[in-house]
């Protein structure tokens, strides 16, 4: 195995150095992985999966070494080691060892061991037919499963909504996951433990979703893209650099302004060049940009539409070589185009009408000749780039409901796989659906997660692992699948790794703090509602009036002994008082002072008796009513 090799390699090189010189590396043991094994799943019928199922029950971390090899055992138990089987000592031929490993090969196949002279060229070519001739049995027996490595899984958690973005820089040590909650995560597995928690958290822009993430060449920045009309690039430790420019929306020709003008839909690195950026917008446009320099971009690609009007871009990928760019157009479109001089908007490759709605997700293979097309009508397209009329194979009954939902090919790219949403009235759940790219056939159904729907994935070529993104509108996580026997490094490391105990020289005394919030400086503002039911509380802030007093009252004047003053109340009670207003007819109260007021005038009628006329009031008919 090649970790055995490893691990020899390294004990010859210690063997030159002191014994106390370093610390020799660990690897975890296979009790540690037993907390790690996936759970049987049945997210369908299909014969495949069940034969994952019965390989997940029976096999658990490497496998045994063979019986008859009664001495390599006691060597194994002497040095203790800990990881997968030593080889056998008997020494197999070169065609025995080519047709091994490829037997058990995960990942694109190694280089020919170099040989000497005309006949050994010859050697080699009849050996790759003969592992032509072994790949083709291969996939005959139906084994290709067998090489997806499913037996372990942990989930990194942390997001409270679905995580829509995944990247995994080149190396396989850190991961960035985006999600729905506006917030980024980094994870490292050399400095994480079992407890799978990220070392940073960051808020790209405030209120939008993250909607895609991308690492560098050199895997020392990475891209972030959110809803916003800008996309940002930070540092390999989660410092931002730069932010891009934003566009003037009020200018009509896109390419007359500096940068985008509405929300961004995806973005990527350019695999070659460590300075130019891809991204996306629902503004109609494709946008290179130099890293460099922040103030406007490189070049804008207007994709190829029947009508002038403005359709989001809703995905775009670069191939292999960092030399074609595709992109899935909002009105099912697939457009590619190929940098070279001279080149511009106008598109190499135009397929109308591919898809029915939105698509979410394209990919070029690295050879060139495969793109993958994922969309929102539940299908997965196979495409040729040579004859892209009509696609090789639609693989429909695929939900897929968000629109970052991708697809991915295997390390050896023999395999097609995505990931599935789940459904209102579907029985399944999240699921990775395998797909053989020479067959054209379904190998394998994976189920991930059994209520979170699967959006992002991905399969890491240097330690062989499988990632998943799931989530809904409370939750969201990152699973990874590994298997102990095949997989290198990643997951491996952080899951034996027990967290760090408490010591007692960790020890801290905690100042005591009097008073914390004497001074307004350190008092926490209170809400606005607060604010203002304590205002109406104050009768002076609020201008409140008197409340009237309540209750039967003596001379106008209401209160509880119905008068002001206790004499009155005694006098009352005594009967020297005698409450006759209550029984007079107001009118006969007042004209009992009209004589008076007229014979004896004082205050305002003096005034007026000279100048004042004589009232006239009108005189009754009645009584010439009744004489006629």
């Amino acid at each position: 195995m090649a970790d055995g090799g490893e691990m020899d390699e390294e004990a010859m090189m210690r063997a030159f150095f002191p014994t106390s010189f370093g610390k020799a590396p660990s690897r975890p043991s296979a009790a540690s992985h037993s907390s790690t094994l996936r759970k049987p799943q049945n997210p369908s019928s299909s014969p495949s999966t069940s034969a994952i199922e019965e390989d997940d029950s029976v096999l658990v971390g490497p496998p045994l070494p063979p019986k008859d090899s009664a001495r390599s055992q006691e060597d194994e138990e002497e040095s203790g080691m800990i990881g997968p089987p030593r080889p056998p000592a008997q020494l197999p031929t070169v065609h025995e060892e080519a047709e091994d490993e490829d037997g058990d090969m995960v990942g694109p196949p190694r280089p020919p061991p170099p040989k000497e002279g005309e006949e050994d060229e010859d050697d080699d070519d009849d050996d790759d037919e003969e592992d032509d001739d072994d790949d083709d049995d291969m996939e005959d027996d139906g084994e290709d499963f067998g090489r997806i490595p499913l037996s372990n899984e942990i989930v990194l958690r942390g997001h409270t909504k679905v995580v829509s973005a995944l990247a995994v820089d080149p190396t396989g040590s850190r991961v960035l996951s985006g999600s729905y909650d506006y917030t980024v995560r980094m994870y490292d597995f050399q400095g994480m433990n079992s407890k799978l928690q990220s070392f940073r958290q960051l808020e790209p822009c405030e209120g939008h979703q993250v909607r895609s993430l991308s690492w560098s060449p050199t895997s020392d920045r990475f891209l972030c893209v959110t809803g916003s009309a800008q996309a940002k690039i930070y540092d390999r430790d989660g410092l931002s650099l730069g932010e891009f420019v934003k566009g003037d929306m009020y200018i009509r020709d896109l390419k007359n302004t500096k940068g985008h003008i509405s929300g961004l839909t995806a973005g990527e690195w350019n695999p070659k060049s460590k300075e130019t950026i891809l991204t996306s917008s629902e503004d109609g446009s494709l946008r290179l940009w130099d890293v460099s320099d922040f103030s406007g971009q490189k070049q804008v690609i207007k994709p190829k539409l029947k009508r002038p009007m403005r359709i989001p871009v809703t995905s775009c990928a670069w191939d292999h070589e960092g030399k074609r760019i595709v992109a899935g157009v909002g009105d099912g479109s697939i457009q590619l185009w190929t940098i070279k001089t001279g080149w511009g908007s106008r598109p190499d490759i135009h397929v109308e009408k591919a898809h029915t709605e939105d698509i979410t997700g394209v990919k070029i293979s690295t050879d060139g000749q495969i793109l993958l097309s994922r969309s929102m009508d539940s299908t997965l397209k196979i495409w040729d780039l040579r004859k892209m009329r009509t696609p090789l194979k639609v693989f429909e009954d695929l939900p897929n409901n968000y629109a970052e939902t991708t697809a991915s090919f295997s390390p050896d790219e023999q395999l097609v796989f995505t990931g599935t949403s789940v459904e209102k009235d579907g029985r399944n759940g999240g699921l990775l659906c395998f797909f053989d790219r020479r067959k054209l056939e379904l190998v394998s159904r994976v189920g991930i997660s059994p209520h979170y729907s699967v959006i992002r994935s991905l399969w890491h070529p240097r330690i062989n692992q499988v990632f998943a993104t799931v989530g809904d509108k409370k939750e969201g996580g990152t699973h990874i699948l590994y298997d102990p026997s095949v997989s290198q490094r990643g997951a491996l490391v952080c899951v034996g790794r027990a967290p760090r105990k408490k010591s007692v020289d960790d020890y801290e005394v905690q100042p005591l703090i009097h008073n914390p919030h004497a001074l307004p400086l350190f008092r926490d503002q209170p809400s606005r509602k607060r604010q203002r039911e304590k205002m109406m509380k104050d009768p002076l802030k609020s201008h409140k009036p008197e409340a009237p007093v309540n209750g039967p009252g003596f001379g106008g004047k209401i209160g509880t002994t119905k008068g002001s003053l206790l004499t009155q109340y005694l006098m009352k009670e005594g009967g020297l008082i005698k409450e006759t207003w209550m029984d007079e007819d107001p009118r006969e109260a007042i004209l009992k002072y009209a004589d008076a007021a007229k014979n004896d005038p004082k205050f305002i009628a003096p005034a007026y008796a000279q100048t004042q006329p004589e009232t006239v009031f009108a005189e009754s008919d009645s009584d010439g009513e009744e004489k006629k």
